[in-house]
Formats: C-alpha cells, structure tokens, sequence
C-alpha cells in the first residue's frame, strides 16, 4: 500500500527535474538517504528528499559548493556552535565578494577546458576529485568563473615540465586541497574565538582585506620552507661528496 505523500523514482524524478542516475549517485554520496525499500528494486520516497534535492541542487547551481562540502552543511556540524557563532558564519557568507564565497557566473566545462588548453580527461579529474565545483548535467555542466583560474595555473604547471612522462598527475594538486581546508578550518576556529562579537559586517570587510596580506605571508613561508629543504639537500650532497679527511698517526 503507497502511503501517504510517497513517491516512486520515477515520480521523484518529475518532482525535482533530477535523472534517476543523478539521484543515485547523491545517495551513494551520502548526501540523500535512502528510500523506504518495498522490494529488491522498489522504494518510496517523500517530501523530506524532494527537499532535499532541491537543495542540494540550490548549494550547486547558487552557491557552486562541491559536493564534499554540501555533505558536510547537511550533516549539520555546525549544530553545536552556538546560536551567535553559527549566525555569524552564515552572515559573513552572505557579505563576502564573489571572489571569496564563489561566482555567480560559470563557463562550460568543455569550453573552459578547451580555453586553457588543460585535456578534458585531467579537468573531468578534477571535479572528480572536488578540486574544481561545477553545476548542471550533462553538456549544461558549467565550472564556477573564479574556480576556472586552477586551469590556467595547471596549463603553466604542466609547460614548466611538470608532465605526465614525468609523473604528474592532477592526484597531485590534493594534498594542496587539502593543506587549504586544513587552514581554513583553523582560520574559523579563531574567526569564532574571536570576533564573533562584532558585527558581521566589519568581519566581512576584514577578511576581505586581510586575504591578500595572508596569502603573502603563505606565500613567503612556503619559499622560506623550500629553500631550507634545499639547503639541507646540498649540504648533504656536499658532505658525501668530500673526500675523506686523512688519518693522522701517532
């Protein structure tokens, strides 16, 4: 017996404009539960994953949030910060520039990866891997305009001899993905800790300008830990190299 306000796959499918491949997969991902199984492959579905859907569609094509970060919102681990905090995260969200919070405008994904010359196969990788976000199915797929510039970057990285016959894969980039939220979680730790009395206005113009003072900083700490590595390495290299110190006999 159908209860009340259920709906089969099909009917899901109408309801939110979804494909039945597309629901699917959100399931696998642990972003949608599943459905209350009538049969081996029969289930019913209801209002709670039309919302859903809808949202997660909302998150995608509004906010350009990668899926990894999407299932992170619904499963509310933001819900035992405190009311202010929690708010002040929101607020901010809200204030920050396009460049900040992610672009309102996309490119399609074929025409941004034709555009900076990065293969399909390696910009498909990508988005695989969460490292570029991307709304719509199919030959509508677009990649956020601000999100693109990894492209560019990736195309001079590659042309600097950093190639496939060497090795490089776009697997590389994820340990700097993830060295990035690592620094952005302790980034909200403090901004939390901290500030979460003033007004979220103020916080928004402050991160705004401190961005570019942070990622120099980033910028020269990363060179000064490189050229220390490289220090060690030669004066390891030099050590080998020299000739033994002779014995002196007594």
């Amino acid at each position: 017996m159908k209860p009340p306000g259920a709906l089969r796959m099909k009917d899901l499918c109408a309801e939110t404009g979804l494909s039945r491949q597309a629901i699917h997969f959100y399931i696998q991902a642990g972003l949608l539960p599943e459905g209350e199984k009538t049969g081996k492959n029969m289930a019913w579905y209801g209002p709670a994953h039309v919302e859903r859907l809808r949202l997660i569609r909302r998150l995608q094509e509004e906010r350009f949030l990668p899926l990894k970060t999407i299932r992170a919102l619904l499963a509310g681990e933001t819900d035992e910060l405190p009311d202010a905090q929690r708010n002040l995260l929101t607020e901010v969200s809200t204030l920050l520039p396009p460049a900040v919070v992610g672009a309102e405008r996309g490119v399609p994904v074929a025409e941004a990866a034709a555009r900076h010359g990065v293969p399909i196969a390696e910009v498909e990788r990508m988005i695989e891997l969460g490292l570029l976000a991307v709304r719509g199915d199919g030959p509508t797929r677009e990649i956020a305009a601000d999100a693109v510039r990894l492209l560019d970057l990736w195309r001079q990285f590659r042309a600097l001899g950093f190639t496939p016959e060497r090795g490089w894969t776009v697997d590389d980039l994820q340990p700097f993905a993830a060295a990035s939220e690592a620094l952005v979680a302790h980034e909200t730790t403090l901004l939390f800790e901290r500030m979460s009395d003033l007004d979220p206005r103020a916080v928004a113009s402050m991160i705004e300008r401190a961005l570019p003072v942070l990622h120099a900083a980033l910028i020269h700490l990363h060179h000064a830990a490189i050229r220390a590595v490289f220090a060690q390495v030669g004066a390891a290299r030099a050590a080998a190299a020299a000739p033994p110190r002779p014995t002196t006999k007594e």
